[in-house]
């Protein structure tokens, strides 16, 4: 009986702690891996490390030298050499490792075995970066970390820089324009596209830029930041104004680099130019941001007059997305759907569009047309979104890379007043003018007025 006792009292706690690690794992996965499973996860890989890396085919054979040093001073059968490991580098979110290469080893190894090393080492992901030659980057990625997420506080800032949104390596996903001119955001309704084009507004918003919308959909989308944004455009005919003036100012642009280059002999060579970038800072013009909502609505016609209005918009957009980066004009195309049959110039506009961002969509076929060129993977990745989880989506480019992102969630309210405390920022462009969107005064919060008791008199 006192054994009993004994037993239930040791069990109590116990079983309380481990339905405390249960809910923890559960519901604060941040807190759990912190806790519990860093410490479990660093013992299990230091005790495994050789015998995993043999199991997966990561071993190589010793070499001479070290064959006949072990026969020399012990009897010890002599095994495969496992890559040479660095130290153990924790993380918030998980553990990083660095490991120098057996000679006749490549990083493609490493990667092809990832999803064994997860099991063996008990974490929720395993992904594999080159330093340098001959050196890996073990990252390894204790929970999920795009089920609820939570950037970074080191995240890249920089001039047409915004980090707006989680890889599932647990790294920022950051839109940079200098590198990635131009880009195509695809997503159907409650899918989170707007969530990141919010971020996208908010994050250039304090940045000096000129932000130009065109939103079809009266405006609903990029309305509420018409402090911040130099011209919107509502409806396709108002886009048929904006689209060649913004060509315009392109094709001046051009005249200011040709200008500049037109130097005389003994000029030094950094003072040459060939996009605005190279130009003196008080010569530069201040780079543009195109966002483009619902581009669709910009190919579809009803008659035979808008057919030649479309086709003039979509030359102009093309040209924008040809040309416009060496002028400082980069494009973000987001919309529901797009594909080839849009019409004349969707496949030639797509070509030109370095980066791509699919969020959940309604068919393959838009799947395929925004990830189909860079990796088929890619795009059955996208198709494999739940709607569950709006803001995830998979982000790529033209060179063949491709990872999962989530964006964190902005409310429209926070995204505005960012735009309207940074509405003094907005560049001096005369062309746009006529473009610029009315903003609404806010209504002046008037106290309510005090009644005082009146004292009583006789």
């Amino acid at each position: 009986m006192s054994d009993l006792t004994t037993l239930l009292e040791v069990g109590g706690p116990v079983a309380a702690l481990g339905g405390g690690a249960a809910y923890a794992r559960a519901k604060h996965p941040a807190a759990y891996w912190s806790t519990v499973g860093l410490p479990v996860s660093t013992v299990r890989l230091l005790s495994s490390y050789g015998s995993v890396m043999e199991a997966c085919g990561l071993t190589v054979a010793p070499s001479r030298l070290r064959v006949l040093a072990v026969k020399a001073t012990t009897q010890r059968e002599v095994r495969p050499v496992p890559p040479r490991r660095g130290i153990i580098r924790p993380t918030t979110t998980g553990l990083r490792i660095r490991l120098r290469l057996a000679p006749g080893q490549e990083p493609a190894d490493f990667a092809a075995s990832a999803e064994r090393l997860r099991h063996a080492w008990g974490v929720h992901a395993v992904y594999v970066t080159t330093v340098k030659p001959g050196v890996v980057d073990l990252r390894l990625v204790g929970y999920d970390v795009l089920r609820r997420v939570r950037m970074p506080r080191k995240a890249a800032h920089g001039p047409l820089k915004v980090p707006v949104a989680l890889r599932e390596d647990a790294t920022p996903f950051v839109r940079d324009y200098r590198t990635i001119p131009h880009q195509l955001t695809l997503g159907a309704t409650l899918s989170g596209k707007s969530m990141y084009l919010r971020h996208l507004v908010a994050g250039l918003a304090p940045q000096s830029v000129a932000l130009v919308g065109i939103d079809c959909k009266r405006g609903v989308e990029l309305a509420p930041f018409a402090p911040r944004l130099s011209a919107l455009a509502t409806d396709p005919e108002q886009a048929a104004e904006l689209l060649p003036v913004l060509v315009n100012e392109m094709e001046d642009r051009y005249d200011l680099i040709k200008a500049r280059q037109g130097i005389a002999p003994g000029t030094p060579d950094e003072e040459i130019t060939s996009d605005i970038w190279g130009l003196p800072d008080h010569e530069r013009p201040v780079p543009i941001v195109l966002f483009v909502d619902e581009v669709a609505e910009l190919f579809l016609i009803a008659t035979k007059k808008d057919e030649e209005r479309r086709d003039e918009m979509v030359t102009q957009l093309i040209r924008l997305a040809q040309l416009g980066r060496a002028a400082g004009i980069y494009l973000e195309v987001c919309g529901q759907r797009f594909g080839a049959e849009l019409g004349k110039g969707a496949t030639m506009l797509r070509a030109q569009l370095t980066g791509r961002v699919c969020h959940r969509v309604n068919d393959e076929a838009s799947a395929k047309m925004a990830l189909g060129d860079i990796a088929p993977e890619a795009a059955k990745a996208a198709c494999s979104i739940a709607p569950e989880r709006p803001g995830l989506a998979v982000a790529g480019d033209t060179s063949g890379g491709w990872s999962r992102i989530r964006t964190p969630y902005l409310s429209l309210g926070n995204a505005a007043e960012t735009c309207r405390e940074s509405a003094h920022l907005v560049p001096d462009l005369p062309a746009l003018k006529p473009f610029r969107p009315d903003v609404p005064v806010r209504p002046v919060e008037t106290a309510a007025p005090v009644f005082l008791p009146r004292p009583v008199t006789d």
